[in-house]
């Protein structure tokens, strides 16, 4: 009975309640988006594999080849002299077709259950991703098969990010979310090495099989999000957290039945207490132009377009690269890759817990943007001088390059979701996600189609190409460096030197 519960008992097993369920989402949306990159992944490893230089490898008996063919081993139509193009062409179906579908996913995941979406998504995706490698047990050779099974994955991998940042962003409130989310957003490096392990695995044989197990276990998560996902705190009568705009007279009022500590108790005392379930009005979903009005949508929108298309550079063309110009084999070039991953992870850690303890997102993305392009122009002369050194600076560039990306996309677009200028309407999360990862997914699709187009004239020019996206990506966030640092020295408390009082409202 409640009257028996002393309200110190109660709160303890309240807190324990409510932590447990954040860190099943967490945990859950975690596994979601690991797999929504799991399944992205293979394309770049098994590039080596679709075009090779054939004069190594000993003919099969039966052979029709003529002995000077060194592409008799690769896989049509790949085995062109323009397969970079082509590759290009495949990578770019995907990403065109995701920028685009970004946009409208954010506006459908508001107003559509996040359950049923996620879980449709996951098995499309999964669907999609294994009918690109049955291409190869189905031999087919057209490239218009290859590119419209990837434009019809990207439509449906959209469904994905909104609704996970959506998910956290309901059930998390400001308190230490660049943290939090920086460890979360592990899943896109956690799924790029895995993609990347897993394609490794059946590259050299039987490549198919690198989008088919992939796929298969991407559908068999959809399933379990389908059971398990819960949306809201107070779907399993759980504290819904504070976001910018809210009141805190509001949440502690005793005169608000909803707010009552002992309403979080099971149905069957809610007659006995009085405590009312009726479900408050619901704020109206935001348009797509006043999520685009936010205060620093715009800025963090197009320094996220160049970050992008620097980290997805490297997520498609990296292996080709190492394989290119160090000569590892495809599986060796692939498993070297994951190290800009595994920095990837330490980068948006980092990221995070720097931007709590500043309160300066932008200005945690500006200097790591800062130092990421000469730390790309050392790695292009010297990464491949050794493996040791390819080691040390594969891992410092991802955690340099992926640090930025990863708070952008979650804290930052969290933050932004549930601006103070909202008033507590969380309904433009999904948007205001959307509109920043939509824009981000631009730079996404152009980074490996400049890569694809630039690298025949060498990669060095590649890298150059790259740099120039970094230093954009910084210039476009000074306006808002400058005014964290005035909102900093504003609220300097006398003889400390922190800035740990000051609210993030950019």
């Amino acid at each position: 009975m409640r009257s028996s519960l002393a309200p110190g008992i109660w709160f303890i097993r309240t807190f324990s309640r409510d932590s447990w369920y954040r860190g099943f989402i967490l945990l859950l949306t975690f596994f979601i988006y690991t797999c929504y990159h799991m399944s992205r992944k293979p394309i770049s490893v098994v590039k080596s594999r679709l075009h090779q230089n054939c004069s190594a490898i000993i003919q099969p008996p039966n052979a029709t080849h003529s002995p000077n063919d060194t592409t008799w081993c690769s896989w049509p139509p790949f085995d062109q002299d323009n397969y970079k193009e082509l590759l290009g062409a495949v990578d770019n179906a995907f990403l065109v077709a995701y920028a685009i579908g970004m946009f409208i996913s954010g506006i459908f995941g508001e107003r559509l259950p996040l359950r049923y979406y996620l879980s449709a998504g996951m098995l499309l995706s999964g669907l999609f991703t294994s009918l690109f490698g049955l291409g190869y047990f189905w031999d087919i050779h057209v490239l218009w098969y290859f590119v419209l099974i990837q434009i019809c994955n990207g439509l449906v991998q959209t469904t994905g990010w909104p609704s996970v940042v959506t998910c956290v962003g309901n059930w998390f409130g400001k308190g230490r979310r660049g943290l939090i989310m920086g460890i979360w957003n592990s899943h896109t490096s956690v799924g790029n090495i895995l993609g990347s392990l897993i394609a490794g695995i059946w590259v050299s044989e039987r490549w198919g099989l690198s989008f088919v197990v992939p796929g298969v276990i991407t559908a068999a998560m959809g399933i379990v999000t389908f059971f398990f996902l819960i949306e809201y705190p107070e779907d399993v009568d759980c504290t819904t957290p504070q976001h910018h705009g809210e009141s805190e007279e509001k949440q502690d009022s005793p005169e608000d039945p909803g707010n009552n500590p002992y309403c979080h108790q099971e149905s069957g005392l809610e007659a006995a207490t009085g405590c009312s379930k009726e479900p408050s009005a619901q704020p109206a979903a935001i348009s797509f132009w006043g999520a685009l009005m936010i205060p620093g949508v715009i800025e963090f929108s197009l320094c996220l377009l160049f970050a992008k298309l620097v980290s997805y550079t490297f997520l498609y063309w990296l292996p080709l690269y190492i394989f290119n110009v160090a000569h590892f084999s495809a599986k060796e070039a692939g498993d070297l890759s994951t190290l800009f991953d595994v920095g990837g992870i330490t980068g948006g850690i980092l990221a995070g817990l720097i931007s709590d303890y500043t309160n300066g997102r932008a200005t945690t993305c500006c200097v790591m943007l800062i130092l990421a392009a000469p730390m790309l122009f050392l790695y292009n002369h010297f990464g491949q001088s050794g493996i040791a050194s390819s080691i040390v600076m594969l891992i410092i560039c991802g955690a340099l390059v992926n640090g930025p990306y990863a708070l952008i996309t979650t804290a930052v677009s969290a933050d932004l979701g549930t601006h103070q200028s909202l008033k507590g309407n969380s309904k433009a999360l999904s948007t205001v996600t959307a509109i920043i990862d939509g824009t981000g997914s631009i730079g996404a699709a152009l980074g490996p189609l400049l890569a694809g187009l630039i690298s025949p004239t060498g990669w060095n020019n590649v890298f150059y190409m790259l740099i120039s996206a970094d230093i954009l990506a910084c210039l476009l966030l000074c306006r808002l460096v400058y005014k964290e640092i005035l909102a900093c020295k504003s609220h300097l408390s006398p003889g400390t030197g922190s800035c740990l009082a000051l609210t993030h409202t950019q």
